[in-house]
């Protein structure tokens, strides 16, 4: 027998269904499970305008190149000459840990290396509003026994070993990077360094730990400074391998390197001169509470508050990670 929804109930009803789908929606937008919630990924008639005025072309090449220290990344396209040259860079608006490389999971430490991130590391329905993954631990890393995952480049400026941007900056970052690789980029290469890896700068860290790590990564960086053209990195020997034309891969990241034809140790050369500036200077000390911010993003979080800010930052308001370390500045204590 069927009975009859009284108008009353027939309204209590409509109002169950609303209520369900409303809460269905928020929990998507959290997990990001709905396609009519995730963010737009198009190149905005604004940002296609900046591309063309700095004279490069949507489908452009890109690579990525990360400094803890200035917390800034920058973004780099490739001309018709195969070189890059620099489209923008961007403030990073929070990164975890300190200087040097991650080792294990929940150190909070944003890595540093070469990484190779592939369409596949895109995600465009990210709890954390547009996201790629890093890849970490990469090949090297991974020989060395170092632990974590879900290493990202991603918005809400909330880091716990990842690099936090805003969501504004994420919504000219993942199109213009999707847009590369819809183009026939396979994959772009992230190169995450401590800082602008300058004899000057590499002088002023002398001592730390990681300086024998850092130097590695230095010929990495100057390989790239030098050329502006895409860096060959291999692995072997424990370390990373730049430029160098093997005889054959490279079995092992820890074992013997190959022989290499047609061409100099480029690692034997430039690692001489990098020993001599940091042994004629010892190590300037930080004091970290946790990781960094850009000055820029620091004044705006002590202007506003930790809420508001993340209003600012965030569509979801997702809260800024750690505020109070995030207002003390490890590079000038002073401040």
């Amino acid at each position: 027998m069927t009975t009859k929804l009284t108008s009353s109930k027939r309204v209590m009803s409509r109002l169950s269904l609303s209520a369900f789908v409303s809460a269905a929606v928020l929990l998507a937008g959290c997990s990001g499970g709905l396609d009519a919630l995730a963010p737009s990924t198009e190149i905005t008639p604004k940002l296609a305008r900046e591309i063309k005025s700095k004279g490069f072309d949507q489908r452009d090449a890109v690579l990525v190149r990360i400094f803890k220290e200035e917390s800034e990344l920058e973004v780099w396209k490739k001309k018709a000459s195969g070189q890059y040259a620099l489209f923008k860079t961007y403030p990073i608006c929070r990164w975890s840990g300190k200087l040097g490389p991650k080792k294990k999971i929940g150190d909070r430490q944003a890595p540093e290396g070469f990484y190779q991130v592939n369409m596949g590391l895109l995600n465009p329905k990210s709890q954390f509003y547009l996201s790629f993954n890093l890849g970490y631990p990469n090949r090297l890393e991974s020989a060395l026994g170092y632990t974590g995952e879900a290493l990202m480049v991603h918005g809400a400026c909330s880091s716990s070993g990842c690099y936090a941007m805003t969501d504004a900056q994420m919504a000219e970052l993942y199109p213009i990077i999707l847009k590369a690789m819809q183009s026939g980029q396979r994959s772009f290469q992230v190169q995450a360094y401590p800082f602008r890896m300058t004899s000057a700068n590499m002088a002023e860290h002398a001592g730390d730990p990681n300086m024998p790590f850092w130097q590695n990564l230095k010929q990495g960086y100057d390989a790239f400074q030098g050329t502006k053209r895409d860096v060959n990195v291999a692995v072997c020997n424990g370390k990373y391998q730049f430029n160098r034309n093997f005889a054959e891969d490279p079995e092992s990241p820890l074992g013997a390197c190959p022989p290499v034809i047609g061409q100099s140790d480029l690692m034997a050369e430039a690692a001489p001169a990098t020993r001599e500036i940091v042994m004629e200077s010892r190590i300037t000390e930080h004091s970290y509470v946790d990781g960094g911010m850009h000055p820029q993003f620091r004044e705006q979080l002590k202007r506003y508050g930790a809420k508001s800010f993340s209003a600012k930052t965030s569509t979801r308001k997702y809260p800024v990670s750690r505020p109070e370390a995030a207002l003390s500045d490890p590079f000038n204590p002073a401040d």
